[in-house]
Formats: C-alpha cells, sequence, structure tokens
C-alpha cells in the first residue's frame, strides 16, 4: 500500500481520510460494475482498498508483517456470489467505514486528546460509506469540535449559579444525548410529549419544562435569564 510520507496534522490525516473515502465511496457506486467483476470468488482473498489519490484498488493484503498500514476485511470477494448484490455491496461498505476509520487513528496516535475530537468531528460530518451506498441520509449533523459543547437549546442559570440546561443537549464529544431518554418529558403547559426539534425551556422553581412556544420565550430570551419562573410559580409566588 503507498504511503509515501505519514500525515502528522489533524487536517492531514483527515485528508488523507477522505480521498482514500471517496476512492472507496466511487468503487461501490461510480464504478461498481468493474469492481463487482474483479471480487471474483475463484480468486485468494482480495481486500478494496481506497488510496490517497481518490482511486480505488482490488488486490490480495500486504505482505509484509506487520503491513505498513491496518489492513482492510480479506476475503470479500468470496461472499459475492452468495448474498443479494445490494446486501453485498452494504457489508463491503461497512467493513469499509471501519477500516478507514482504523487507519485514520492509527496515523493519528500520536495526537492528544483534543485533536483526536477534532478528527473524529471532522470525519463524522461526512456520511459514511454504508450511508452512501445504502442511498441513506444522516439523521443529523453533527457540530464540529472547534463549536465546543452547545446545547441546540436553552441554557439558563439557576439561582446557585449552576448551568441548568434543557433537555436538547450536546455532550462533550459532539454527540446528542438520545433523544429516548426525554421521550417521557411532557410541555407543563400544553402537556405535548418532548420534540428534539422545538426549543425548550426548565423552571428553576418546580423544574418542570415547557415548550418554548407556550410560554413565550424564545432561545435569545432565555440566554439573558437569570432564573427562570414559569406562569404557574409566577403567579404562586405572587400571591400574598
Amino acid at each position: 500500500m503507498e504511503m509515501a510520507s505519514s500525515p502528522r496534522t489533524v487536517e492531514e490525516i483527515f485528508k488523507d481520510f477522505s480521498s482514500r473515502r471517496d476512492g472507496i465511496v466511487r468503487a461501490l457506486t461510480q464504478d461498481v460494475d468493474e469492481f463487482y467483476a474483479l471480487c471474483d470468488p475463484d480468486k485468494d482473498n482480495l481486500c478494496l482498498y481506497g488510496h490517497t489519490n481518490e482511486s480505488w484498488e482490488v488486490t490480495l493484503p500486504a505482505e509484509e508483517v506487520p503491513p505498513e498500514l491496518p489492513e482492510p476485511a480479506l476475503g470479500i470477494n468470496f461472499a459475492r456470489d452468495g448474498m443479494n448484490r445490494r446486501d453485498w455491496l452494504s457489508l463491503v461498505a461497512v467493513h469499509s467505514d471501519s477500516w478507514l476509520l482504523s487507519v485514520a487513528f492509527y496515523l493519528g496516535a500520536r495526537l492528544n486528546r483534543n485533536e483526536r475530537k477534532r478528527l473524529f468531528s471532522l470525519i463524522n460530518e461526512l456520511p459514511t460509506v454504508f450511508e452512501v451506498v445504502t442511498d441513506r441520509k444522516p439523521i443529523k449533523d453533527k457540530p464540529t469540535v472547534d463549536s465546543g459543547s452547545k446545547s441546540r437549546g436553552s441554557t439558563k442559570r439557576s439561582s446557585d449559579g449552576q448551568v441548568k440546561s434543557n433537555p436538547k443537549l450536546v455532550d462533550d464529544q459532539g454527540y446528542e444525548e438520545e433523544e429516548d431518554e426525554h421521550s417521557e418529558t411532557l410541555c407543563g403547559s400544553c402537556g405535548g410529549n418532548y420534540n428534539a426539534d422545538e426549543f425548550w425551556i426548565g423552571c428553576d422553581i418546580c423544574e418542570r419544562w415547557y415548550h418554548g412556544k407556550c410560554v413565550k420565550i424564545t432561545p435569545a430570551k432565555a440566554e439573558s435569564i437569570k432564573q427562570y419562573k414559569c406562569p404557574s410559580c409566577s403567579i404562586k409566588r405572587g400571591r400574598p
């Protein structure tokens, strides 16, 4: 496998990743008939390689042990005629995604924690080979690490100065929390279920959550609220 000089920086490793990925995507989409023909089950164990010049190659695995880089899945050709063509291509795509990640993090072994997070964030912005081959769209765009840990909804401070966030959070690794975790959250005003695409705000007094639109609070307005009291708690506090 070609590798003139080992990429060192996050940007260089990501460029290496995206170039190899482009080659594999081409093999499994534009050049799929040629790729299919090359994966003859009667041949020896074959691998699909993506190269840094955005080309692809079906060939035998590297002879040296250990290899210069992690090796792709071995023997992809053996299952070709025993599976539905689309299913077989999807299987090759999944193995190719695994290989691309293994190469990227092999090259990034000397990166520090933040650099590794940034590398994965860049990689995660691209649809996987499997998503491209099966024509699936990513569920949601993930924020880059450079953007930091940001809430997609409101964040407001409670009376003790601690930041209180709504159910729509993004953790420090750039992933949204599972929506199932908040599937039972109901709006204290309309009783509607939690929806990740809507803005929510939590009351610092009763700790109930509300649709921003139900209590007439926008994300921008929420940022300036030091302690939010829902309409119900505001009425109670106003009584003698």
